[in-house]
């Protein structure tokens, strides 16, 4: 497996116990209506999701036939209403885009083991497609990442993509904020441990230019 030569595409969960959760607030209510199914439903046909971002609307198409999995996982996540302000805590100017750890540390609870099996890598990680984040042979959850050019070089370490970003909205991708750059502990990004445990309370406190997902839902072809 040759995934430890390209680790900034890992996520990277340090073997650090969750903190207590805290609940009785918006985020915590909504805590409790976000919940992982043990299998998802498969997707039907193509079907395009709109993310409005804080630079501006990103329409992706979604293409079951090219990944089913992780289509399938993909929608749950949205019509369970997971990517609402959530960051793009790791971009990296010419290569990717990543997101996906919700801002509320219950919810991060109940999703981060939450895994899916691996698709066959039927199509090329190349500009604008989105392949779902990996530590590992199946242990696809919630994070994405939307590649900025040509990472072809990923094919063949089992990112599959699933999805791929409209070319009129790239632009919008590619004005996502990239100041704070590679993650924690190899550059100055966010720790992805701190973020499961302490939610946007830590990225608001200590990354205040990342963008976000405001909202995310599926709309019309």
């Amino acid at each position: 497996m040759r995934l430890l030569r390209f680790p900034i595409l890992v996520c990277l969960i340090p073997l650090l116990a969750l903190g207590a959760c805290r609940s009785g607030s918006r985020d915590g209510e909504r805590a409790e209506i976000v919940r992982p199914s043990a299998a998802p439903a498969a997707a039907p046909g193509v079907f395009t999701v709109l993310l409005d971002t804080t630079k501006g609307p990103i329409h992706i198409d979604v293409h079951p036939e090219w990944a089913p999995l992780g289509a399938a996982r993909f929608r749950e996540l949205v019509e369970a209403g997971y990517y609402t302000d959530i960051a793009f805590f790791r971009v990296i100017e010419g290569f990717m885009a990543q997101i996906g750890i919700h801002g509320d540390p219950a919810v991060n609870a109940r999703w981060r083991e939450n895994s899916i099996q691996d698709d066959p890598v039927t199509q090329s990680n190349t500009r604008g497609m989105l392949s779902f984040a990996t530590r590992g042979p199946n242990t696809r959850t919630t994070q994405f990442f939307i590649s900025f050019g040509d990472n072809s070089n990923l094919d063949g370490m089992g990112f599959s993509p699933f999805a791929q970003v409209r070319a009129a909205d790239m632009a919008v991708v590619d004005s996502l904020y990239n100041g704070y750059g590679e993650g924690a502990p190899r550059g100055r990004g966010p720790d992805q441990g701190r973020m499961h445990e302490e939610g946007n309370t830590y990225l608001r406190a200590n990354y205040p230019e990342l963008d976000y997902v405001r909202s995310a839902r599926i709309v019309p072809n």
